[in-house]
């Protein structure tokens, strides 16, 4: 075996076990009485009884589903009219549309937080109780990786259909329902899932911008850490250990579902 190979082999290990063995050993302890990483006491499902059961924890959770779904929705929504408004544009357009949806891409997310709290409470006076400011944040946050992963599928569409069924009397509103967006559909998916697991991820944004009486997870995560409930903190391991296992399900789901349509095509 040639040393290139061993050394590429070796490298792509570390790095699984530095991406995997934080959360592999956080599953493992909730699993277990332990209150604290260290010495396993013992089988215990303990954690997950308290995850499920305790009202404050299962608000949080609905709640940042809740979030994330709808602003993920109406930042599909806004993403997908984006791109194709600047797609059917002039290229001037174009280049510009392309080049301010990359300005909130690479933004600091504590600036884009700051920002829209400021505009929102300070400037315009909207409460912060409305949740008004939380979904713009979160909205303005995905809608520019929305737009990115549909870009490319509209790149890839024969555009020639969409002007034949112009052609052909249909108006342009038809012609997007029926040939346009079944086309892009799958950017379009893509992108709503990059907005929801965007919105469950951020902290910054709805750190400036939340009402005081609600947490999604990665705010209460980090409060719960700084306080002395050990039962609550030994209970986000088992949320954490949750939250893995959906995405591992997900994801290997899509990934069957795409072998399957590959080997249907082929």
């Amino acid at each position: 075996m040639k040393k290139a190979s061993v050394f590429n082999r070796i490298f792509i290990a570390l790095v699984l076990v530095f991406l995997y063995a934080p959360i592999l050993i956080l599953a493992v302890y909730s699993f277990t009485s332990a209150t604290n990483i260290g010495a396993i006491r013992g089988f215990s499902m303990k954690n997950y009884v308290t995850l499920f059961t305790t009202p404050e924890l299962r608000d949080m959770i609905f709640g940042t589903l809740l979030l994330a779904l709808g602003s993920a929705a109406l930042a599909t929504i806004l993403g997908t009219a984006g791109a194709i408004g600047a797609f059917y544009s002039s290229k001037r357009v174009n280049a510009g549309i392309s080049t301010i949806n990359q300005i909130p891409v690479i933004n600091a997310d504590v600036v884009t937080g700051f920002s829209i709290c400021i505009l929102l409470v300070v400037v315009l006076g909207v409460s912060k109780d409305t949740f008004i400011p939380l979904v713009a944040g979160h909205v303005t946050l995905c809608a520019p990786f929305v737009f990115l992963s549909v870009i490319p599928k509209l790149k890839q569409m024969d555009s020639s259909i969409y002007e034949a069924a112009l052609d052909l009397g249909a108006t342009p509103a038809v012609a997007l329902k029926s040939i346009v967006l079944p086309q892009i559909m799958s950017g379009i998916v893509s992108g709503f899932s990059l907005a929801v697991t965007l919105s469950l991820d951020d902290y910054f944004i709805a750190t400036y911008t939340k009402p005081a009486t609600f947490d999604t997870i990665s705010t209460y995560v980090v409060n719960a850490t700084k306080g002395s409930q050990t039962t609550i903190k030994t209970a986000l391991w088992a949320l954490s250990t949750v939250i893995f296992l959906v995405v591992i399900l997900i994801v290997a789901g899509s990934n069957i579902r795409a072998f399957r349509e590959e080997r249907r095509k082929g």
